[in-house]
Parts: structure tokens; sequence; C-alpha cells
């Protein structure tokens, strides 16, 4: 079970924690996770450009340290990259110690102070030390691209049903989202940009 919006009631509870950037303007945020993908990244960073959009991606380390030369595409392009610890690990089920190794090990290969810890899911103790260092980043909106029982255009109206000034958005450039992030991202930018939103990639601590 997940939510594509997080409910307000929920998040004074982690009020340290980013869920969306306060602002009256039209922008919005797009992010994605668990790359980089090679066939993928490589399309979403093509989607990207032609849209002039920017975007923020939250690497998985062992994916970072073997793509190189798509790590350096993202910042030669003006993206920003944040930290998804080294093997994707799930906070409710890993101890503290473990997991903080984990984000520094991917921490070369990133070089951010963004983290955004895989599935949303993490302790209060991880949130505390993890914040000593790193603007620890949630989310608004979540497009939900990974439920293969999804169609690319509930993804798409998962998204711009929601979006709003400020919005942090989740996409995902995964061989599993693959089939419905390619329908649904160029639809949310065209649309968005349409109703006078710009995307940009998320400042950094």
């Amino acid at each position: 079970m997940y939510l594509n919006r997080i409910p307000e009631l929920v998040k004074p509870l982690f009020g340290d924690l980013l869920w969306r950037v306060p602002t009256t303007e039209r922008v919005a945020y797009l992010t994605f996770d668990d790359g980089p993908t090679p066939q993928v990244t490589a399309w979403v960073l093509d989607t990207l450009k032609t849209y002039n959009a920017k975007a923020t991606f939250f690497c998985v380390g062992r994916h970072a340290a073997s793509e190189n030369a798509l790590m350096q595409r993202m910042r030669t392009e003006g993206h920003v990259i944040g930290n998804h610890t080294w093997e994707h690990l799930d906070g409710w089920r890993t101890p503290t110690l473990p997991y903080l190794r984990s984000v520094l090990r991917t921490h070369p290969c990133t070089g951010s102070d963004l983290f955004r810890p895989p599935y949303g899911h993490l302790s209060r103790e991880q949130a505390t030390a993890l914040r000593t260092r790193y603007k620890v980043v949630m989310w608004d909106i979540l497009s939900a691209d990974f439920d293969t029982s999804l169609t690319a255009e509930q993804c798409e109206r998962n998204v711009m049903t929601r979006l709003r000034p400020g919005s942090i958005i989740v996409f995902h450039d995964s061989l599993k989202a693959w089939p419905r992030l390619q329908g649904a991202l160029p639809r949310v930018l065209e649309q968005a940009i349409e109703a006078g939103y710009r995307f940009e990639a998320l400042p950094s601590a």
C-alpha cells in the first residue's frame, strides 16, 4: 500500500524533512529515484532537455558507481544528484548503523547533501542522525509509476490532479517503471508547462 499524496497530518511528525518547497510561484520539482539505469535514464535526460526542465536524481550507489557517463551527463545538463543508499535499503527493516553506512558509502558517488530514503521509510533515529549532514527529501506527489497494475494515463493523473506550487514529484528511472514513465512523463511536462509551471532542480542544503 502507498499514498499518492502524504496526508498533511503526518508531516508535522517529521517536520524537519522536506515534503514540499514553500512558494506561491508556479514551480515544481521532478525527482527520479532508483537509477541511473542506462536506457531509461538516458531517455529521461533527453525528455527533460526537450522541455527545458531540470530535475533531481536520487541515485542508488551501486548503480551510480557503474554509470559514470550518465552521472556526468546529469551534472553537465544542470540537474542535481541525491543519495538513495547503496543498495536501496528499507529504513524500517534496517538497523540505524548499517543504514548510515550505506548512505555514507554512496556519498562519494553523488557528492550530495540531499538524501531520500527508499520507500520513504525512515525511523526517527535515522532521520535525526542523517539531518546533521543531509537535507532529507520526501515528496508531495507520488506518480506510482512503479505500480505495474496502473497505466501511464493513471500515473499522469496522479500527478496532474495534485500538482500545486512547490510540489515535489516522484518518478522512477528504473526498468520496472519504464512502461508507465515513458507515457506519463512527456504528458505531465506538456500539461504543466502549458498551465504556466516550470521545473527546477531541488536546492541543496
